[in-house]
């Protein structure tokens, strides 16, 4: 058994070798990669505060300070990720599992050590700044916060991208002043976030639900369908809306829904691979050596199917990107919270069209959910035999 785990994992490394030898996935990789760079390091990239200062010969970090848990657990997390990545002596589920333990350990952590002060007030290290009160000073790159709405900074509302001589806005600002280009890479911690979190709830329920289905059939198998049937007869779309009008807007209410509404499609895939896999001698002898059943299923059988749901997994995170898109573009998305679908919304709110409002953001809904398919359909032909070239 151990030399079949050993020829899964090599399937594995060679089906992602074969995936990002296309240009098409490396180029989707590039661009997802570059949104999470954006989504860990959004605070030391666009912020208001200070990144280090100098005041009557004193050193502070008001950016620091002003770091909020969810800033604190996604820097953590993401080193921590990359750690692990490389601890080979251990297994893929053994290295998951302590990061899900780490992350569940830093996340109380955070919550209940970091408080940051609640009033926030950007606009005065510019008016210090202007009147000379500091010795010197390192702002980040973009040099305004999400919220920073400049509401005593004179002009407000929408400005086109460098418009104002006085503030450098690159890709303009939004109705309420902000700059557009820093609630832009902040925005993509909702992109990621949703679509990553509602496809792993939705892969977690359809691999269990599914495994469940194909390896024991019968009546389990019939009963089963019948319940993927009733999910898939469920509007995603109307679901989210009549949540958000009795329960009010909630990222996390956006993100189970999503999840509990899509994981039909990932149980389909491992019922069908789990009804191939069953009759194979390696499982066989896993029955007859009386192995745990969760042994049998998710240790022996789920690394030889996995490769469909994975494929499914690329396209379930585009999908859940687009419909917390929509919803914010109705109007009806997190409230005070950056997100491009809230931005495309804003170029329509009134007779005039505001091109940066819709080009910057929609441009980055086109080329997230389109890295995600580049990447999908590589690994679907890298996968499947009959599309392989060369072999």
């Amino acid at each position: 058994m151990t030399e079949l785990v050993d020829k899964s994992q090599g399937f594995a490394r060679r089906v992602m070798r074969d995936t990002f030898a296309r240009t098409s996935a490396r180029i989707g990789l590039a661009w997802i990669l570059v949104l999470l760079l954006f989504a860990v390091f959004a605070p030391f990239l666009a912020n208001s505060h200070p990144l280090l200062l100098s005041q009557n010969g004193e050193l502070s970090s008001p950016l620091l300070r002003f770091l909020g848990p969810a800033d604190v657990i996604l820097f953590i997390a993401f080193f921590m990720g990359i750690g692990i990545a490389f601890l080979h002596r251990y297994s893929w589920s053994r290295r998951l599992a302590v990061f899900m333990l780490a992350l569940l350990v830093i996340t109380v952590a955070a919550n209940l050590l970091i408080h940051p002060p609640k009033l926030t007030v950007h606009e005065q290290y510019r008016q210090a700044e202007r009147a000379g009160q500091y010795d010197w000073l390192i702002r980040t790159p973009i040099q305004y916060s999400p919220r920073d709405y400049q509401r005593d900074a004179g002009d407000t509302g929408l400005e086109a991208p460098l418009e104002n001589s006085a503030r450098t806005h690159l890709f303009g600002t939004e109705a309420n002043g902000a700059d557009l280009f820093s609630r832009m890479i902040h925005a993509s911690r909702i992109a990621l976030g949703i679509g990553f979190v509602a496809t792993g709830i939705a892969m977690f329920i359809g691999i269990i639900i599914g495994g469940l289905m194909g390896y024991f059939s019968g009546w389990v198998d019939m009963m089963g369908m019948r319940l993927v049937e009733i999910f898939e007869a469920v509007p995603t779309l109307f679901l989210l809306l009549t949540f958000v009008a009795f329960f009010g807007r909630s990222l996390y209410i956006m993100m189970v829904i999503i999840g509990i509404t899509s994981w039909s499609g990932y149980a389909r895939y491992i019922r069908a691979e789990f009804l191939r896999l069953r009759q194979q001698d390696y499982v066989q002898a896993a029955v007859a050596c009386g192995l745990p059943l969760r042994s049998i299923l998710f240790r022996h059988m789920l690394p030889n199917g996995i490769a469909p749901i994975l494929v499914a997994a690329s396209f379930g995170v585009a999908s859940a990107i687009l419909a917390e898109a929509v919803l914010s573009f109705l109007g009806l998305g997190l409230v005070d919270e950056p997100s491009w679908g809230q931005m495309l919304n804003q170029a329509v709110q009134s007779s005039s069209f505001y091109w940066w409002m819709a080009a910057f953001p929609g441009g980055a809904i086109f080329l997230t959910v389109f890295a995600y398919n580049l990447m999908g359909e590589a690994l679907r032909d890298a996968i499947d035999p009959n599309t392989r070239k060369g072999e």
